[in-house]
């Protein structure tokens, strides 16, 4: 199973910090702030790759509004093989979602080899 460890404080060369961020890019608080200070997330940058993170917004709506952001990550890490992507429980802390609810919202991502997942999502999702 590809889980992606709880607290992530370190990156191998091929590894991509995926975390919950603002249309903003203002990485102030949580995994968003790690991003910043750790794995080259830039100020101002809220969605997308930059240095060795990637920003999924989850502050700007419900669910609805996340899931393209999400599907649109979907997409790029089935482009880009080369690279293991550690998602974060983005969108469950500040955002204020909960892991049902966020979840679902990668299932697309199960079946691709570079996506490690959250062990509680992966327990959701079966």
């Amino acid at each position: 199973m590809r889980v992606s460890p709880d607290f992530i404080t370190e990156l191998a060369p091929d590894e991509i910090f995926v975390f919950g961020s603002n249309l903003a890019g203002r990485h102030g608080g949580g995994a968003a702030r790690i991003a910043l200070n750790k794995f080259g997330a830039e100020w101002g940058v809220g969605t997308g790759l930059t240095g060795r993170s990637y920003a999924i917004p989850t502050m700007h709506g419900g669910v609805a509004e996340i899931k393209p952001y999400i599907d649109e990550f979907v997409e790029y890490a089935k482009l880009h093989t080369e690279l293991r992507f550690m998602v974060t429980r983005i969108g469950c802390g500040i955002a204020g979602f909960t892991d049902e609810e966020i979840a679902p919202l990668f299932r697309a991502a199960l079946p691709l080899p570079n996506v490690y997942l959250p062990a509680r999502w992966l327990e959701l999702l079966g």
